[in-house]
């Protein structure tokens, strides 16, 4: 997930950013639709040249235009290669993805298309074993010059098999399966899968697909693609540990582009990164020749820098009442505003390792305690009119797939049920009115990337798990998540979001056991098989209804609690159309930005 991507390369999203004081319920700001947006922004969901019934993406042809366009963004960029655990960034995801160009694009309605600026096709050529042919366009070249071709793909999948440990990959899922991948020729690439995979659309997406001559230059590797996982352990280890460690930050010596800007400068202390196109990008040419990407410190900070002229897109996942009441407000300047339910969940992760949490009952009564809708209503109802909590792990709601995997009934019910759990397990009522057992106070820690939305949350469960005689402390570590800290698995109850793409196999290193991106060391051999069977599925019913018992064993578990899908909200103006893709950020199509 990732972005949260990374489910299959997953991301940590960090969503969030909400004054509680101002999300009193609804202004009446009459003109919008039912998710507060100021007109039908989803006829903007649809790229200027894609053929859906061909499944296919190319970037539309408009006309140039100098800009500087400047879009507003809630964290900053922090790294080329978004693979690694320490790296993998929703934040990094919305720069690259006009950066580093993928076998598919997903658009604004997240249907999953071939992108046919840079792949003819991606087909399966048996089922028997099952095999996927990857045919490359003659003559796409990174930013460099150099040949993007059949070597960047052979990296990306020697990188994410999991079969190297020298690549420390943040998510292996699907690459692992492969156990043949070759270069027939320059434009052709072949893998063989170990099983079926119906998700293999997903795989080689543009995050993945990082610069093999770059690696070969440095490490002074002739040919990555003679390189196998049973190579001299010496030459693993050069590539390896470039491509885990020397794709951080900036350097534009190293860091490429395959996609239709490149990056030309990054202002580390200032959160800014500046895109300028890239000559030698096969596609479309149109769109505006600068894009310059800022990091905000609050959504309300990046609506008053609209407002003021200052930028000329917000683009947040911290969805804030006060900001979006701003920006709405801003109609009569030409401002329009945006609002959709993203492929990112904000949920509460339970550490196993932690002496209270690993009690079930424990686990069970915190839940209990947490009435999400008083979150939701509280926090999100100006920003997403028809927000509700999310009752799943796999699905977000606005998916045809989705369904309460239990949540719906457990969590919520109350303090006096939670009390209920806890007297039932032998926890007794201390003097101050927390639980105790066998010495230890029922007294945890939820620890998230320091924003105003998440501590707001914390503030409120805070009130209702005192109420069931449970103790929350607040810890707002800025670096929680860009730092690595997450990871580490060093906290209580782990408060982020994460964000993946529609291919459902993602979410199995999060949940499954010794996952890569199982931060909480859950553990469970039925969600284990429900993900196993799931993944070797071969059509996507049968999948489906093994994500749906995986689902369903997590929410038994009292393992991670979700409390919502988390709405985007953007706003633009002096360009035509803008529309926050759910997973990639705004400038999935920035290449056929019109200036208005």
């Amino acid at each position: 997930m990732s972005r949260w991507k990374a489910v299959s390369a997953v991301t940590v999203a960090a969503t969030a950013a909400l004054v509680l004081s101002a999300c009193s319920g609804g202004s009446g700001s009459g003109g919008t639709d039912q998710n507060g947006s100021s007109t039908d922004v989803k006829s903007m969901a649809v790229g200027k040249a894609e053929n859906v019934n061909a499944g296919t993406y190319k970037l539309g042809d408009v006309p140039s235009w100098p800009g500087p366009v400047t879009v507003g963004i809630d964290d900053a960029y922090s790294a080329y290669n978004n693979q690694t655990p320490d790296s993998n960034t929703s934040y990094n995801t919305y720069i690259l993805t006009a950066v580093l160009a993928g076998s598919d694009v997903l658009d604004g309605n997240n249907k999953v298309l071939l992108n046919n600026d840079v792949l003819d096709s991606w087909d399966v050529t048996s089922t028997s074993p099952y095999t996927v042919t990857y045919k490359i366009k003659p003559g796409v070249k990174w930013s460099d010059g150099a040949p993007w071709n059949c070597k960047d793909y052979y990296l990306a999948w020697l990188a994410g098999s999991g079969k190297v440990k020298d690549f420390n990959a943040a998510s292996t899922t699907g690459y692992d399966l492969i156990s043949d991948a070759k270069c027939v020729d320059d434009q052709t690439f072949v893998t063989t899968y170990a099983q079926p995979y119906v998700d293999y659309k997903g795989l080689f997406d543009s995050a993945q697909m990082l610069p093999a001559h770059v690696l070969e230059q440095q490490t002074g590797i002739p040919d990555i693609t003679k390189v196998t996982p049973t190579s001299d352990p010496a030459t693993l280890k050069k590539a390896g540990d470039f491509w885990t460690n020397g794709w951080k930050g900036f350097n534009a010596s190293i860091m490429p582009a395959s996609g239709p800007y490149m990056i030309t400068a990054f202002d580390e202390n200032q959160g800014a990164v500046t895109l300028k196109k890239n000559p030698n990008w096969i596609g479309a040419k149109g769109g505006p020749e600068t894009v310059v990407v800022k990091k905000f410190s609050d959504t309300k900070a990046m609506a008053t820098a609209l407002q003021n002229g200052e930028i000329n897109v917000v683009a947040s996942t911290q969805p804030d009442a006060t900001a979006a009441d701003t920006l709405k407000g801003l109609s009569a300047q030409g401002v329009i505003y945006g609002s959709a339910p993203q492929l990112t969940y904000e949920h509460l992760d339970m550490n196993y390792k932690n002496a209270v949490l690993k009690d079930d009952a424990a686990r069970k009564a915190f839940f209990q305690a947490v009435n999400r809708t008083e979150v939701t209503d509280k926090l999100l109802k100006e920003v997403q009119a028809d927000v509700t909590p999310d009752n799943s792990l796999i699905w977000t709601p606005g998916e045809s797939s989705y369904k309460d995997a239990g949540y719906g009934t457990t969590a919520g019910t109350g303090a006096a049920d939670a009390k209920k759990t806890l007297e039932a397990d032998g926890w007794t009522l201390g003097a101050d009115g927390i639980y105790q057992k066998n010495g230890q106070r029922y007294s945890v820690t939820i620890s998230h990337n320091n924003n105003t939305r998440r501590d707001q949350t914390v503030e409120i469960i805070q009130s209702q798990a005192k109420a069931a005689g449970i103790e929350i402390k607040n810890d707002n570590d800025p670096t929680f998540l860009s730092g690595g800290r997450v990871s580490t698995g060093n906290w209580d109850i782990a408060l982020f979001g994460w964000s993946q793409a529609p291919f459902k196999s993602q979410s199995q290193p999060i949940y499954s056991t010794g996952g890569s991106q199982n931060y909480q060391a859950y553990s469970d051999t039925k969600v284990d098989d429900a993900f196993k069977q799931a993944v070797v599925a071969t059509d996507e019913a049968t999948a489906n209804q093994h994500y749906a018992d995986a689902d369903k064993q997590i929410a038994a578990d009292y393992a991670s609690l979700p409390l919502f899908a988390t709405p985007s909200m953007w706003a633009f103006s002096g360009i035509q159309k803008v529309y926050m893709q759910s997973y990639n950020g705004a400038l999935w199509n920035v290449g056929e930005w019109e200036q208005k």
